[in-house]
This record gives C-alpha cells, sequence and structure tokens, in this order.
C-alpha cells in the first residue's frame, strides 16, 4: 500500500513524546500526560509507548487499555512487539499498550483521574481533561500519520466477548473495503459490523472522521487475561502486518469463512428487567433460536417471586453475556447479535 506522509504534529498537545518516532531501530518509554492533581500536582502521568521502525513502508498504529481492566490486548501487544525485527519490517509499528494508563493502572474501565470514558471521549479536547486530551492526541495528532490501526478491547470485568473483529462502515464507504479487509486478515471466529449505530465517540469513530483503515477487537474478558486468546490476537497481528505489506512471515489463516454480525436493532440487547441476580443460559459464541432462553432473572427483593426468563427475539449469535451474577436494572444479560448478508467475495 501506499505509505502516508508518517509525520506527526506534537505542537498541537499538551502531551509530550520523548521518543523519535521516524529514526529506525526499536525504543520504547513513555508519553507524558500533564495532568495536576491530588496525586501528583507538578508532574505528569505515564504513558507507555514503544515504537519500530525498519525500511521505508505503511505506518500501523496499535492500541489497547482504552478500557483500564482489560488485559487481553496490552499482553498482546507488548507480546508482538517483543518479536518485531526492524531488519525485517518494512514500515512502522507504534504501539501504545495501555492507552488509558490511569485506568490501567487502576484497574478499572473509566479513568480515575476524572471519571471518563476514552472511548466516549473522541475526538477530544487538547485543552481538556485528561481522558479528552488523550483522545485529542490519537484522533488528531497520530492517525493522520498512520495507514491503519487497530484497537484491541476485551468485556473488561463486567462481560465476557466472543471474540471478534470489529470494522466500522463509513457515511461515505471509503475505508469499509478495507476494513473489512483488516477483520478478515485479524481471523477472529466473528466479525462484528459497525454501522449507523457506532457511537462516533470511540476510536473507531476517530478513525472513520480521518479516513484511517481501522479495526477494534473483542478478546473474551473477565478482568483476567486468557493465554488463548493472547496469542489469537498476536498471530492476528502479524496477518494485518502482513496483509499491509510489512513483513513477509505471517500465521496461516485463520477462520476465513468467519460470519459477519451486527448490534443494530436495541431488542438484541437482553437487560436485566430489574434489580436482582442474572443467570446465564448461554454462552458467547452460541447460536441461539427466536424465543430461546438466553438467561434467568430472579429477585432477591421478591424471594418468593417466580423466576423472569429473558429470550431470544430471532435467531442470533450470543456475542457477549455479562460477568456479573447481580445486576441492577438495565445492566447487560446477553447482548445479542443478528447476521449479516455480505456481497461476494467482501
Amino acid at each position: 500500500m501506499t505509505a502516508r506522509s508518517m509525520t506527526f504534529d506534537w505542537s498541537q498537545t499538551r502531551i509530550h513524546c520523548p521518543l523519535d518516532l521516524a529514526a529506525p531501530g526499536k525504543r520504547a518509554g513513555h508519553l507524558l500526560l500533564p495532568w495536576s492533581d491530588n496525586t501528583n500536582p507538578l508532574g505528569g502521568h505515564p504513558i507507555p509507548v514503544m515504537v519500530a521502525t525498519g525500511a521505508p513502508g505503511p505506518t500501523l498504529l496499535l492500541t489497547a487499555g482504552v478500557h483500564g481492566d482489560e488485559f487481553e490486548g496490552p499482553v498482546a501487544i507488548l507480546d508482538l512487539w517483543r518479536d518485531i525485527d526492524p531488519a525485517t519490517l518494512r514500515g512502522r509499528v507504534i504501539a501504545l499498550p495501555a492507552l488509558n494508563a490511569p485506568a490501567v493502572r487502576a484497574s478499572c474501565r473509566t479513568s480515575p483521574l476524572d471519571g471518563a470514558n476514552l472511548n466516549r471521549a473522541f475526538p477530544g479536547d487538547p485543552d481538556g481533561g485528561p481522558t479528552a486530551q488523550i483522545a485529542h492526541l490519537v484522533e488528531a495528532v497520530l492517525l493522520p500519520g498512520c495507514d491503519a490501526a487497530v484497537d484491541l478491547h476485551s468485556g473488561g470485568k463486567a462481560s465476557w466477548f466472543h471474540p471478534c473483529a470489529l470494522p466500522a462502515r463509513a457515511p461515505d464507504g471509503a475505508i469499509d473495503t478495507a476494513n473489512m479487509a483488516l477483520a478478515r486478515a485479524f481471523g477472529a471466529p466473528a466479525i462484528w459490523l459497525l454501522g449507523s449505530g457506532n457511537d462516533a465517540r470511540s476510536l473507531n469513530g476517530a478513525a472513520t472522521r480521518r479516513g484511517v483503515p481501522m479495526i477494534a477487537a473483542e478478546l473474551g474478558g473477565g478482568g483476567a487475561i486468557d493465554p488463548a486468546l493472547t496469542a489469537l490476537a498476536v498471530r492476528g497481528l502479524w496477518r494485518i502486518m502482513a496483509a499491509l505489506g510489512m513483513t513477509d512471515a505471517a500465521p496461516a489463516p485463520e477462520n476465513p469463512d468467519a460470519g459477519v454480525w451486527e448490534t443494530a436493532d436495541p431488542a438484541l440487547r437482553i437487560t436485566a428487567p430489574f434489580d436482582g441476580l442474572v443467570e446465564p443460559l448461554a454462552r458467547a459464541g452460541d447460536r441461539v433460536g427466536a424465543g430461546q432462553p438466553v438467561a434467568r432473572w430472579l429477585s432477591l427483593a421478591e424471594p418468593g417471586r417466580a423466576p423472569v426468563t429473558l429470550r431470544a427475539p430471532r435467531d442470533a449469535l450470543v456475542l457477549a453475556t455479562g460477568q456479573r451474577g447481580l445486576v441492577a436494572q438495565g445492566e447487560i444479560a446477553c447482548q445479542l447479535a443478528s447476521a449479516v448478508e455480505m456481497p461476494g467475495g467482501v
């Protein structure tokens, strides 16, 4: 592919980058996020950053830790980066394995500095709070100099996702084919297609606005680390690098016939009807039929009340299940997805 200019305008952000992102070789260090509070009144909050640069070629941005309780992605990026050899690399890999570093250190979904959700903060603000500054850094400084991006997620402590790649559809369709190609190369068992219901405040939304081909990925969850899923992610990242022409070596293709699914219908989000206990009756990755039980709700406030069975409204894939047994009204019990028919060859 034809590489972009691969330049970054650091004058647009207050976040300091001590690394030369253009020099050949491998380097690792920390960005410095300026935010004065009681824990760090005069310094800054470090965000780990790594760069590997080889011969001329595309620039790939890798991020993880957008939510601080999702750990498969950080492990996958760290494992991948150790094995990258600049001598055989065409292009550059910029990796931020804990993009929302304050949240990762606190092992919580949102930032402890301002309570904000980074994946609902784009396009951000260079003069805003810490989460807004990180979002702005990615959208206004890093993405314009990149040819592709991958953002690794999981269900965190609250849910468990069937492993899937998430390509977005742009309003003008300009990068849709490239996004789907990245998703196919990644090789997850399923593809979760993001359409008009995708939140434009996400990193996917930022890449779409910037015209940068990108996928996100969901990889299990539960607040722990599944080595099988981190290994799947590493293999997928190598295949994406090969598809971009950055390397000649890549693992064998996986899941070439992965189904494409979407969650556009709000009825596919099965939530707790009241406060109480939710017992899952289906697992992430299961196929369920219309009317099939997917979860059971039980009341503690009214212990004599009969359980309520929550059912699939139509044939669907169980994309994710909640990991909390005791839930509040409206909390997710099960996220379903409906099949999407794609044109031949896409």
